[in-house]
């Protein structure tokens, strides 16, 4: 009698153990069968809303449908902020990306397919000054024409800047280690006596490396350098009516094509500092999606 009383509540035990079994597979297999848009609740993680990537964005949540999808503006740092947090759980997270960046040194990533060309190809950074700065300013005109450098040029100064070190001592500290490099955009100009110029830019991180590095150049030659942030929009405004003398971040002919053909005839597109620059939507490599078309 004991032994079929064992028997039987060895047998409730055993079916509860593959009842619980078969739930935690259900509940595992619900969770791996939701959408992309599920997993983010369908937030696309954005910067400044003034940006062109965040234009190139919304143009794209147009052209591939995505009419559930929403795209959340802030800045550069909180972007990244959300992204290291998703990373370090290895949670899938969407964000607006581009490079040159630091976050591809630090983290596993990548750009999603665009079928549809909405971002472009492979971008340009120019350098955009103010009309008349030539004749102004000829000696920091020569310089700014001048200035060209490559993805590792201003991801070495980016990372410093991640790392906690001032955007000024880092660009000072590249400046120094790279004399051949800056000996190639000062050829020709002469030292000035405390003549003023203002640089302004905007809080990417690839704009605050170059423009620092540009403003201790032309400090060297003995100008009296501002830098001056503001947003996108702004920083064209500057430009068109004279209120400030030069910009290096110039994302042309996608990102800032808006600002570009507004002010048309109103700036000098004097240099391109930078190419085969890109921007896109990004992911980690963990995260099982290829294409912006996998979004739907």
């Amino acid at each position: 009698m004991w032994k079929k009383i064992v028997g039987i509540g060895a047998v409730a035990v055993l079916a509860i153990s593959l009842t619980a079994c078969g739930t935690t597979k259900t509940s595992s297999d619900a969770k791996a069968a939701k959408t992309i848009g599920e997993q983010v609740d369908y937030k696309i993680v954005g910067i400044d809303p003034g940006a062109g990537i965040m234009q190139a964005t919304e143009k794209a949540i147009k052209d591939y449908d995505l009419s559930d999808w929403k795209l959340v503006s802030g800045s550069s740092a909180a972007m990244t902020a959300a992204l290291k947090k998703a990373y370090d759980k290895k949670e899938p997270i969407i964000i607006t990306g581009w490079n040159p960046h630091w976050m591809f040194s630090k983290y596993d990533l990548k750009y999603l397919k665009d079928p549809k060309g909405v971002y472009g190809s492979a971008e340009e950074i120019h350098t955009i000054a103010r009309k008349g700065l030539d004749k102004d300013h000829p000696v920091a005109y020569k310089v700014l024409s001048q200035f060209k450098w490559t993805e590792e040029d201003m991801g070495a100064v980016m990372l410093d800047i991640q790392k906690g070190i001032k955007p000024e001592e880092a660009a000072a500290n590249w400046v120094k280690e790279n004399s051949d490099k800056v000996s190639k955009w000062t050829v020709g100009a002469n030292k000035v006596n405390g003549e003023k110029i203002k640089l302004v830019y905007v809080a990417w991180d690839s704009t605050i490396a170059s423009t620092n590095v540009m403003g201790k150049v032309l400090g060297d030659l003995g100008y009296d350098v501002t830098l001056s942030q503001v947003e996108a929009g702004p920083m064209w405004t500057a430009i068109a009516d004279g209120s400030a003398d030069a910009f290096l971040a110039g994302w042309l002919p996608v990102t800032h094509k808006t600002y570009a053909e507004k002010y048309n005839g109103k700036f000098d597109d004097i240099g391109t500092s930078m190419t085969g620059v890109k921007i896109g939507l990004v992911v980690p490599k963990y995260m099982q999606i290829n294409s912006i078309e996998d979004l739907k």
